[in-house]
């Protein structure tokens, strides 16, 4: 019996450090956040500015990443998901809300629709890619994700109504702003009804563990070999001592995560790298104007492509990381979770602060190509 007990893992301040600071090659990165704050108290070229803050919060991102999947490893796939999706959008959400206050509205609309398309397209893809390297399929929750494909297919209408409204009335502009305001809060309050069918009246169903599959070996083994193999692993099993059957779950081969965090040292390292991702974007959204006055870089490629990059560094490091992992609802909780948290609680909210700043231009209405 005693063989069993396992002794409790002791988490130690240095090893707590030592964990989120050298857990990832990429953290080698966070000297720009030094050299980022100083170039902007220092007058430097503003282009210079943007680049370093531009790779600062690439870092940061994944530490918040890491924080979040620390968490995750205590209270499960769906809150933990919920939660990686909440703070990876902190970056957008700070990015819009400093750009909002500096009146770069085109900044805002773009960077949002952007990381919905990357979150979907490119750490969707990259998440179902690298999961199949190893595996020959992989399962995931079917009805959390009909859910998300509803509600995303929702948004997807609520965003069109004012910019069809304003395509196919008279009116022009009269009107746009108070029908994307009406707009903004029944989202947000679908948002709502959301995390409470998420996380009370269903929360069995979002937590219902999906199957997993073993990884595929490397070596190539006939299929007579295989059902061979098979026969004499369930014989050697049923012929236990005790006639006891232990099978071994293909997750059992590898090794069983462990938190490397305590919740206080996740909570940390969450608040520190959030305030740092706020100074860094402050200091890049200011310096976008000198970026795009050069007439090589417009403001919606910025917004639309490259902001994008750094808001979704977070969700795309943690949900390809945990596909390689088999762990399939956790990967589509990140990457879905954050473009559909983006369309119905970002996006309305930054109508709603317009709305609350007077900047009427803030609003639904999206040109064409957006």
């Amino acid at each position: 019996m005693e063989d069993d007990v396992k002794p409790k893992q002791k988490l130690t301040l240095m090893g707590q450090l030592r964990a989120t600071l050298l857990g990832s090659w990429i953290n080698i990165l966070l000297i720009a956040v030094p050299v980022g704050i100083a170039l902007h108290y220092t007058g430097a070229n503003p282009i210079a500015v943007f680049v370093v803050n531009f790779i600062a919060i690439i870092p940061l991102a994944a530490m918040l990443s890491y924080a979040t999947e620390e968490i995750a490893l205590r209270v499960g796939e769906t809150l933990g998901g919920l939660l990686n999706a909440t703070f990876g959008n902190a970056v957008e959400l700070i990015v819009s809300i400093l750009a909002l206050v500096q009146g770069k509205v085109l900044i805002v609309q773009t960077s949002l629709i952007g990381s919905m398309l990357s979150n979907l397209l490119l750490v969707m893809g990259m998440c179902f890619f690298f999961g199949g390297l190893n595996r020959v399929e992989q399962y995931f929750n079917v009805t959390v994700a009909q859910t998300a494909a509803s509600l995303l297919a929702l948004c997807v209408g609520s965003l069109i109504i004012p910019t069809a409204f304003h395509s196919f009335s008279s009116a022009g502009n009269v009107g746009v702003a108070q029908i994307s305001r009406g707009t903004a809060v029944i989202l947000l309050v679908v948002y709502g009804a959301y995390l409470f069918f998420q996380l009370k009246t269903h929360s069995d169903m979002y937590n219902e563990p999906s199957q997993k599959v073993a990884k595929r070996k490397q070596t190539k083994v006939k299929e007579g070999e295989t059902i061979s193999a098979l026969a004499r692993m369930g014989g050697h099993a049923a012929a236990h001592v005790g006639g006891e059957v232990q099978q071994k779950s293909p997750m059992q081969d590898e090794e069983a995560e462990t938190p490397q965090l305590s919740v206080i040292g996740a909570v940390l390292t969450l608040a520190i790298s959030t305030t740092l991702v706020a100074l860094c974007a402050e200091y890049m959204v200011s310096s976008i104007n000198a970026l795009t006055t050069t007439g090589g870089i417009s403001e919606t490629f910025v917004g639309l492509i490259l902001l994008p990059i750094v808001g979704n560094a977070a969700e795309h490091a943690t949900a390809v990381t945990v596909a390689i992992k088999d762990k399939m609802d956790l990967s589509i909780g990140v990457a879905v979770g954050s473009s559909m948290q983006i369309a119905l609680l970002v996006l309305p909210f930054m109508v709603v602060l317009g709305w609350i700043l007077g900047n009427d231009s803030m609003t639904l209405y999206f040109d064409g190509f957006q």
